[in-house]
């Protein structure tokens, strides 16, 4: 299991996406700087009309620049925690803690983008922590995550099973 995927706990899986974050931590500082340098292109004439770029205008390109920064590092914010409790999952907007019994499956589909997460309610929820770019750490991730996940369902007892006596002195 590559280090991400694996905590230093052993009951515990963290994931967080490496390729994505690469990419936005490159990405982000270089739309700020095009738009810094678009920003100093613009002075003079707006072209045929009477128009003129003022200080304001050049302010307001840069603006537009770090505001795209900002948005571009949204999308190093998927993250993704599990343990014997449940999963927390953190995509790039909003984000989920759901317990391990309404959780039917760890799902990572061929030509998936992501892993999700399938509910008893046949509803699923993305993980996006765990993309397709990132290959051996999405497959230990999800293996991590179904491990977890198979301890849980093996320690509950089955519907219909007699219950122990420890169970039954616990109520």
């Amino acid at each position: 299991m590559t280090e991400s995927a694996a905590a230093r706990d052993p009951g515990t899986v963290r994931v967080r996406p490496r390729r994505i974050r690469v990419v936005c931590w490159i990405l982000a500082p270089a739309l700020v700087a095009v738009f810094a340098l678009l920003s100093v292109g613009l002075h003079g004439a707006t072209g045929s009309g009477a128009g003129t770029f003022q200080r304001g205008d050049q302010l307001a390109m840069v603006g537009l620049g770090v505001l795209g920064g900002f948005v571009v590092l949204l999308f190093t914010r998927p993250r993704v925690e599990a343990d014997a409790d449940g999963v927390r999952v953190r995509n790039v907007f909003g984000g989920y803690a759901l317990p391990w019994d309404v959780i039917r499956a760890v799902r990572f589909d061929r030509g998936s983008a992501w892993a999700a997460l399938e509910l008893h309610d046949d509803e699923r929820m993305p993980v996006l922590a765990i993309q397709a770019v990132d290959r051996e750490l999405a497959v230990d991730g999800v293996r991590a995550l179904r491990a977890l996940h198979t301890a849980h369902q093996q320690s509950r007892p089955e519907p219909g099973a007699p219950r122990t006596e420890a169970a039954r002195t616990a109520d």
